[in-house]
């Protein structure tokens, strides 16, 4: 996540992106932007506020040499000042336009910014921006004609969120620049993050934890879920959220034998945990740092609601592992040849 609190905008432009399958094609401006007061001081939160929150990070990435990405080669020469900002703004929505590889593929508003002064961690940088607005809003406007009032209806641009944006820091690391990016309209999972940008996760303790719990949420939902129950699924997922903040470095083995109770239920994560690797192409590591943020976010995704077709839902609290075990009882009953859950409790709130 980056601070704002400094920043300001070197430079910014303006172009409308088409789309290749439908028949819209690129609108390009031939000079920079130059704000109003009033303009700059809405446009610049509105920019980069979106990227206060965002804890994780990618690095650009390309299957041969990272040099060969395009989006990384165009911010490296923005960064520099001799360069021509309007020209390499230009190249940089002619490679979005030709990512718009469906018809699905929105056309909008592109606004590539120099940012200065932008705080990462404990110093400041530039940043460049790319942002893509494919949504506008009606909004009624008022004007005076002949001394009488009337309104009419327009478009334009709501000052709230971006819908795509990414903000690439002059500043790197072993695995190259820092790079956030935004993402509101997920149409097209594939159309930002890996065609236009091309970037991933970097290789660090964020990814692992992530990965790590990703594998757990899916072996609860496609292997305890079907075979144990809904209680068996929270049981894992509770234990699995109090291993991570209990520990600050999670090891595998050490994981398994104290979130599980029985062997097979061992041997069922360590052959899903084989298949998901290789069809999801990752690698889970057998040791790793915990990422609290990383964590944080991924507990948030953690559903451990029992679902019951007689529509009674019984929420658990993914905090409390040993509540479920102790307070909540499964069973059959055979005159009404149904399942059963049975809670303890000692008083309603």
């Amino acid at each position: 996540m980056i601070k704002r609190h400094k920043a300001s905008i070197k430079s910014c432009i303006i172009h409308k992106v088409g789309n290749k399958f439908n028949g819209t094609k690129n609108a390009f401006s031939d000079a920079i932007v130059h704000f109003d007061e009033a303009t700059y001081n809405l446009m610049l939160p509105y920019l980069l506020k979106p990227f206060v929150s965002v804890a994780e990070n990618y690095r650009f990435h390309h299957h041969s040499d990272v040099g060969l990405n395009e989006i990384n080669t165009y911010s490296e020469q923005l960064f520099k000042d001799d360069v021509d900002f309007v020209d390499i703004s230009k190249h940089i929505v002619t490679h979005l336009f030709e990512q718009s590889n469906s018809a699905q593929i929105k056309t909008g508003d592109v606004l590539i910014c120099h940012f200065e002064n932008i705080q990462y961690e404990d110093f400041f940088t530039d940043a460049i921006g790319i942002f893509k607005i494919e949504n506008k809003t009606e909004f009624f406007q008022t004007y005076l004609e002949d001394n009488n009032y009337d309104i009419l209806v327009q478009k334009g641009i709501q000052a709230k969120k971006v819908d795509k944006g990414c903000l690439i820091l002059n500043t790197s690391d072993m695995e190259g620049k820092i790079v956030f990016s935004v993402d509101n309209n997920t149409y097209d999972t594939q159309y930002w993050i890996k065609s236009f940008l091309n970037i991933r996760y970097p290789d660090d303790s964020n990814q692992h934890t992530k990965n790590c719990i990703e594998l757990c949420r899916e072996f609860s939902k496609e292997v305890l879920q079907p075979n144990f129950g809904g209680q068996e699924q929270s049981n894992f997922l509770a234990k699995t959220v109090d291993f991570f903040k209990e520990n600050e470095i999670v090891n595998i083995e050490t994981f398994k034998e104290e979130v599980f109770d029985e062997e097979d239920h061992i041997q069922m994560f360590e052959d899903y945990k084989k298949n998901y690797e290789t069809d999801n192409k990752v690698l889970i590591r057998n040791q790793f740092d915990v990422s609290e943020i990383a964590l944080k976010k991924q507990k948030q995704k953690i559903k451990t609601e029992i679902k019951l077709d007689t529509n009674i839902q019984i929420k658990l609290d993914v905090d409390a592992p040993d509540a479920s075990a102790e307070y909540l009882e499964r069973g059959y009953d055979e005159e009404k040849k149904m399942h059963f859950y049975k809670v303890f409790f000692n008083d309603e709130t």
